[in-house]
């Protein structure tokens, strides 16, 4: 992907973390695959700081801040958190990466505290979320009837039901698209992506995690942004400039 007039964005990569490599060249090797922009989520207070020194010194990348299930520990330093995004509001652009995951070994009321705890903060400051939700959509679901949020947000890697899918959208939020969708075997969110709204979607690489089909092993890389748009242009039935067009203003209108 080459056409200079086609510009995506991907919405969810963790640059921040070492196996990216080269900030620099992460950059110059995506914008030369026509991804000009990058939101970076944190997954914990161990890369706040590193994700905002980042969006600092790189005009292209916007970052996130908080706490991802799979990183809660026994101090997650919640009230710092809070102190530092009201700190840095003009500076991110979502509290995230936050959730559930039903698939962890961590019990889910702890989960659910740290979550609340970050949607408050989200409700507060009138930002979005980036949410992850795997294996537990409907207990998700639960607590964002229950908090809200003016500006929604998105839910990243989504793999659940087309009625899951549609009561999020109903909510406010956006579905993050991702390489799963490379996969035939994924067949279910293959079909699941292919009844949504184009209008309601936003691409994510989840670099350096979650690679496309055929590059297992790997790690994943914004570079690829553009794949996943060719995969969702065909489920579709559209084209890959119309979904880089829509999803490039979804990713807009949801991180302002």
């Amino acid at each position: 992907m080459n056409d200079s007039s086609i510009s995506f964005i991907d919405s969810h990569c963790h640059l921040d973390f070492n196996s990216m490599g080269d900030i620099d060249k992460v950059i110059a090797v995506s914008a030369a695959q026509g991804v000009h922009r990058f939101v970076v989520p944190s997954v914990s207070h161990k890369n706040w700081y590193k994700v905002l020194e980042l969006s600092r010194n790189h005009s292209q990348i916007s970052c996130a801040l908080g706490v991802h299930p799979y990183f809660i520990e026994a101090n997650n330093r919640l009230d710092q958190l809070a102190s530092l995004a009201r700190e840095q509001r003009e500076h991110i652009v979502a509290i995230g990466e936050i959730g559930l995951d039903g698939a962890i070994d961590c019990p889910m009321e702890t989960q659910l505290q740290v979550l609340k705890a970050q949607l408050s903060l989200a409700k507060a400051l009138d930002l979005p979320i980036i949410c992850h939700g795997h294996k537990a959509y409907d207990v998700l679901l639960k607590q964002l009837r229950i908090y809200r949020l003016k500006r929604g947000g998105v839910i990243h890697g989504f793999s659940g039901s087309l009625v899951q899918a549609s009561a999020f959208l109903s909510l406010g939020f956006y579905i993050g698209v991702g390489g799963v969708i490379t996969y035939q075997r994924s067949q279910k969110t293959r079909n699941v992506f292919s009844q949504l709204p184009l209008s309601s979607l936003i691409l994510e690489t989840d670099s350096p995690d979650m690679p496309l089909s055929g590059q297992q092993g790997q790690t994943n890389h914004p570079k690829n942004t553009p794949l996943i748009a060719q995969h969702l242009a065909a489920l579709l039935s559209t084209t890959t400039a119309e979904v880089a067009r829509v999803t490039s203003a979804n990713a807009n209108a949801l991180f302002d």
